[in-house]
């Protein structure tokens, strides 16, 4: 899935989060793959070392990376904080000042992918496909405060790093990802197992563009072969469901019975215009139904021989 990235110095940052680790366990086969993080879970650190990741621990904010080479190939940004808490400072300099800084250090890297969010667009509701020309907006504050502004101000630093160090840079806004290693339908699945209401917004269909672990990984090449100064913005995405269809789904394939709730207090639609990135990326090849029962085949095995 990474034929395109061989024999190269690549820097990963956040690796083992649920979106990075399976692109870091996927370059890692074939590449010279350094992961940056804190590192407080020791199994995840472990899990890293056995194949063959560099792994720093260090703070990104605080731009001391002495102990980091600055002669990657690649850059992939993929570290995320997502203070629920309202701690500005914090969440901006994690996410926003830790990019400049990143940058600064590689800026001798051939190409740099900032992990943007859909989060940055302004809520539109379900009929209205979000294009990367759509108005910004401070999309997802009623879950996450900080969230979308912070994500925001990341890519206005990583449009003015690929500027100021003349480095290709990609700004890929990634739409619900989910697979093996989680994501929100496997919180969703947790939900069904535990009796738990799952949000709805009253705006119905809740509807999102999942992409899955697999096609997440398959593009990692193409987003860095796009990368360019001014930046490449683009949609990162998988074809279009809701949260009701792939409940109703996870009901159907283990039994369970999705209890909804209809609330203010989650966010509404984040549906993406995937015309750009079927231009520049390609396709998502891993339909929604398919990457759901695959995630439960990873997940809950248990369940799916359960259901009625």
């Amino acid at each position: 899935m990474t034929d395109a990235l061989s024999g190269k110095k690549i820097l990963v940052t956040g690796p083992t989060g649920q979106v990075a680790e399976p692109i870091t366990r996927a370059l890692a086969r074939d590449n010279d793959v350094w992961g940056v993080a804190r590192f407080s879970d020791p199994a995840a650190r472990e899990r890293l070392d056995a194949l063959g990741v560099h792994c720093v621990a260090l703070d990104l904010a605080t731009g001391e990376f002495d102990a980091l080479p600055d002669d990657f190939d690649y850059v992939l940004n993929l570290a995320v904080v997502r203070g629920g808490d309202g701690d500005w400072d914090r969440d901006l300099a994690a996410n926003a000042e830790a990019t400049g800084l990143l940058m600064a250090h590689c800026r001798r890297a051939t190409a740099f992918l900032q992990c943007s969010s859909t989060a940055v667009y302004q809520h539109q509701g379900p009929e209205h496909p979000l294009r990367e020309t759509d108005p910004l907006g401070d999309n997802h504050r009623v879950m996450m405060p900080t969230y979308s502004i912070a994500k925001i101000s990341a890519e206005v630093v990583a449009r003015l790093g690929a500027r100021q160090w003349n480095l290709p840079t990609t700004i890929a806004r990634l739409n619900v990802p989910y697979g093996d290693n989680g994501g929100w339908p496997a919180w969703h699945l947790e939900f069904m197992l535990h009796g738990m209401p799952i949000q709805l917004h009253p705006e119905q269909p809740n509807r999102f563009n999942p992409i899955h672990e697999d096609d997440i990984i398959r593009q990692i090449p193409r987003l860095l072969e796009i990368a360019s100064v001014p930046a490449t913005i683009v949609n990162w995405a998988g074809p279009v469901s809701s949260i009701e269809e792939w409940c109703t789904y996870l009901g159907e394939l283990t039994g369970l019975e999705p209890e909804f709730v209809v609330t203010d207090a989650t966010i509404g639609s984040v549906t993406t215009d995937n015309t750009r990135m079927h231009e520049l990326v390609g396709e998502a090849r891993v339909g929604w139904r398919d990457g759901i029962r695959r995630m439960v085949e990873a997940r809950h095995p248990e369940l799916l021989g359960a259901r009625r």
